[in-house]
């Protein structure tokens, strides 16, 4: 059959975007809409494109070159995609497709104005807008300047920001077609952006409508400022006039040119409040429609709308949906995010989500590959949300701030009564706990106890009776998460903490003296994971031949290289015996699917040679007697100024009693993560070996593929060996998607995203806020890492990075302080710095973004607060 190379725009909706693109295929869907009117017209198809493109071999070639560049190479992707525009702009447009072009337009006259607009495969997408990112021309007047600007619009395929957009959307230049829509011009009197949600605070029930005088293009050109209503419940609630100066007009002749706005019209509303209205109605229509919010640019031409482009909006956090059975849907909820609590923000792919649902001691909800609690109950009783409150905000102030902004808007939270107490539980409370060691030795004891019997008896299994195995092993995973003395031990802790830095501060006027005397606190398995990478060090530095293998290795198969180097015996049985303890430790560790340190080793290698490098022999067991010297002395010393106070013995003696409680429970807070991570690598062992059979039956292409399905649907999986056909890799392009969400502290079931903020004014003007969660001032090198197989750090260097868990720990060692975007107080590296010794920042928004890697900053770890000094 022979291709089509035009169509016309009413022939096509949003199944065609192989051949119309994603603007052509929205276009094709809106003119179905009713009562939403789409200017006439039609699409070069993007079988034209593909015959162009298919004339010029040099393209493909060219093309080949620009997928396997580095991806930091962008000089070269820009020489490289400016030879093939202007290639393919340079082409003749094949006499065929123009004799059909140009029987399209006659249907209109000769002289009539279009606007030709390009319309990429991978455009319009509801992951990857591409706004703005190839070309568009208005009032284009007569075939021959038609074809050139359809030939345009093909060669903008490559432009620059084209390019630079789809390497980082990870799609694939080879993959993307170009069609091009040709549409009737319309000379509107007012045109503009609506969004059908919010587009800066997420919230879907607000939309947003800009509009200035003219085309579109005077607001897109940033030529002009424009007038801004917000709309809500179909009223305008907000609204901002701008002075619109200038517009864009088109020619008669063709082309577009600025003009000035008359005076008296330059003040005056673009729109009134009564079409501000109807044009958010027809947005609602067309968000029904698309099944998500949208981006729909608009023109109003004598009293009637035209819709010329809709796409979603792609920047928006998505809402959890709600559980079946739970809350009515049109019921108000407010979640709270997980991943700040775990310091662990990057999205996960759905094993890893649905895992941690099933292991977790509450509901949890996944959106955007991120996982959220509902709190809308727990936040309506006054008892309940003050203990929500107190309890979050110790964590993290960002977190209650932003739940106490949600609680300020007037009945979005209903208000609900006490629950009636039952009564004291049966027997009385529980037994406070003794400040003793033993305690804390029989949980640990209890723990590895726990995952000794799960690692022999998962052995055995496979197939579908692995996973009720597992959804057994679940529920003695919550049973130990749930063990009370565990709970009291923890708690206990971290009660300590809280009451000897509030008590010192009123007492002896000194901030977070808790901080010095929680320096190697004993029995802390996450600062004993750096403290023992140390020692390794300390076997590996004697032997030049593994130094030097070591620098140069890059994949998982390191062990085997030290075979046969000198020392290479030791290293080895060293560095396997460090991955017994820890190896099941990884960044992001939450997420099941992410590469162990057993499975990965050469990830430790980079700190490991900075410990190699920066220290000498016997640093672990010299640091850490050095801070118990510090933690002794700091007590001796709180303890003689407390005795000069008024009733000075029984301050003191309360102080003490504190103290020893701190540091003998303090270090178990890091123990039960530990063992939650233990038990998930058994899970993932056994699961990867489901997957490597269901790879050798022909089921899934690679074992990761198993990565993209929820737990559920593995097991169904591994029931039936079918997988729903593009299931796999519409997961995997959902996943690279998430990637690019910013997930918010808090969340409504409006779509409003709140991270919070500080409000204080107890710092320098010009330094980034953030929560103080461990004492001491530095001043050194900043090392801005996102990935710690990228550290290279020196002595006196300052981490600053989005989050760490417990597998960034290693890295503390070598560095004098620490700022992070996300933590809290009680978080993991809040906890280990302190230990460490180093001063702390956490909650420092965009950080990242705000510190340039070696820049010299100043760390205030007590007040909370880093200036940047070059």
């Amino acid at each position: 059959m022979t291709e089509r190379y035009v169509c016309g725009l009413r022939e096509v909706d949003e199944t065609q975007l192989a051949v119309v693109g994603g603007k052509g295929a929205h276009l094709g869907a809106l003119a179905r809409i009713e009562d939403v009117v789409v200017p006439d017209g039609f699409c070069v198809t993007t079988h034209a494109f593909q015959r162009v493109v298919a004339s010029q071999p040099s393209v493909e070639e060219q093309l080949d070159r620009l997928t396997r560049l580095d991806p930091d190479d962008q000089e070269a992707a820009r020489t490289l995609a400016a030879r093939i525009r202007r290639t393919v702009e340079g082409t003749a447009v094949p006499a065929d497709i123009a004799a059909a072009i140009t029987r399209s337009l006659g249907q209109y006259g000769e002289r009539a104005a279009y606007a030709v607009r390009s319309s990429a495969t991978a455009e319009d997408l509801p992951t990857a807008s591409f706004a703005g990112q190839q070309d568009t021309y208005l009032n284009v007047v007569g075939p021959e300047e038609v074809l050139r600007h359809v030939s345009r619009c093909w060669a903008s395929l490559y432009t620059d920001r084209a390019v630079a957009y789809r390497r980082r959307a990870g799609i694939d230049h080879r993959t993307v077609r170009m069609a091009v829509v040709v549409q009737l011009m319309v000379l509107p009197d007012a045109a503009g952006i609506l969004f059908t949600a919010d587009p800066v605070t997420g919230d879907r029930k607000v939309a947003t409508v800009d509009a200035g005088y003219g085309l579109g293009e005077a607001l897109v050109s940033g030529l002009v400022n424009p007038d801004v209503y917000k709309v809500r419940g179909g009223e305008v609630v907000a609204k901002a006039v701008a002075v619109k100066k200038r517009a864009v007009r088109a020619l008669a002749g063709g082309g577009t040119q600025d003009v000035a706005i008359e005076p008296e019209r330059a003040e005056q509303p673009a729109l009134t409040d009564a079409q501000v209205v109807r044009l958010v109605e027809l947005g609602r229509r067309i968000e029904a429609h698309f099944g998500a919010p949208q981006d729909i640019e608009w023109c109003l031409a004598g009293d009637g709308f035209r819709i010329v482009q809709s796409r979603p909006i792609t920047t928006l956090f998505p809402v959890p949906v709600p559980a079946p059975g739970g809350q009515a849907a049109e019921e108000n909820r407010v979640y709270v995010s997980v991943g700040h609590g775990q310091m662990m923000t990057d999205p996960m792919r759905p094993l890893g989500y649905s895992m941690w649902q099933l292991t977790a001691m509450v509901a949890m909800h996944q959106a955007g590959g991120r996982l959220f609690v509902e709190v809308t109950r727990r936040l309506a009783s006054p008892t309940s949300r003050e203990g929500l409150l107190d309890a979050l905000g110790k964590g993290d102030p960002l977190m209650r701030d932003a739940l106490e902004t949600v609680l300020g808007r007037e009945g979005f939270v209903p208000s609900l009564p006490d629950a009636v107490p039952a009564g004291p539980p049966a027997g009385g409370p529980p037994t406070p706990i003794a400040t003793d060691p033993a305690v804390v030795a029989r949980l640990i004891e209890r723990s590895r106890d726990s995952v000794a019997v799960l690692a022999r008896d998962i052995r055995t299994k496979s197939g579908p009776e692995l996973f009720d195995f597992l959804l057994e092993a679940f529920e003695e995973h919550k049973r130990v998460l749930s063990d009370p003395l565990s709970i009291q031990a923890i708690m206990a802790g971290m009660e300590a903490t809280w009451w000897l830095t509030d008590t010192l501060q009123e007492w002896l006027g000194e901030k977070n003296a808790a901080d010095t005397l929680t320096l190697s606190a004993p029995g802390n398995v996450t600062s004993e994971m750096g403290l023992e990478l140390l020692d390794l060090a300390d076997v590996i530095r004697p032997h030049p031949e593994v130094v030097a293998y070591l620098q140069g290795a890059k994949d998982e198969d390191l062990l085997d290289g030290l075979d046969g180097l000198a020392g290479g015996t030791q290293a080895r049985a060293a560095l396997e015996a460090y991955l017994d303890r820890y190896g099941m430790r990884c960044v992001g560790e939450i997420d099941i699917t992410r590469p162990r340190w057993s499975e990965r080793p050469d990830t430790l290698v980079p700190v490991l040679l900075d410990n190699v490098r920066n220290f000498a022999p016997g640093a672990a067991e010299r640091r850490f007697e050095e801070g118990r010297r510090k933690a002794r002395q700091k007590e001796r010393d709180v303890l003689t100024r407390l005795l000069a106070l008024p009733d000075g013995e029984g301050k003191a003696a309360e102080v003490k009693r504190a103290i020893d409680r701190l540091r003998t429970f303090i270090g178990y807070r890091e123990y039960p993560k530990y063992g939650i991570v233990s038990r998930y690598f058994l899970y993932k062992q056994a699961l990867l070996a489901e997957a490597d059979r269901l790879v050798r039956a022909g089921v899934l292409a690679e074992r990761e593929d198993a990565f993209y399905l929820t737990f559920q649907e593995l097991h169904e999986v591994v029931r039936t060996h079918r997988v729903p056909e593009g299931l796999v890799q519409q997961r995997r392009e959902a996943f690279r998607a998430h990637h690019a969400l910013t997930p918010p502290r808090v969340l409504t079931s409006d779509g409003e995203a709140l991270s919070g903020a500080y409000r204080r004014d107890d710092a320098p003007v010009g330094s980034l806020i953030g929560l103080a969660v461990s004492a001491g001032t530095v001043e050194g090198r900043a090392r801005v890492i996102l990935d710690m197989a990228d550290a290279d750090l020196e002595a006196g260097d300052i981490l600053v990075t989005p989050f760490t868990d417990p597998s960034w720990s290693p890295l503390f060692v070598g560095i004098a302080g620490l700022v992070t975007e996300v933590g809290g107080l009680m978080t993991h590296g809040a906890v280990i710095a302190r230990e460490y010794g180093l001063p702390a920042v956490v909650g420092v928004e965009g950080a990242t973004r705000r510190i340039r890697d070696g820049q010299r900053i100043r760390v205030h770890g007590t007040d909370g607060y880093v200036e940047i000094l070059s």
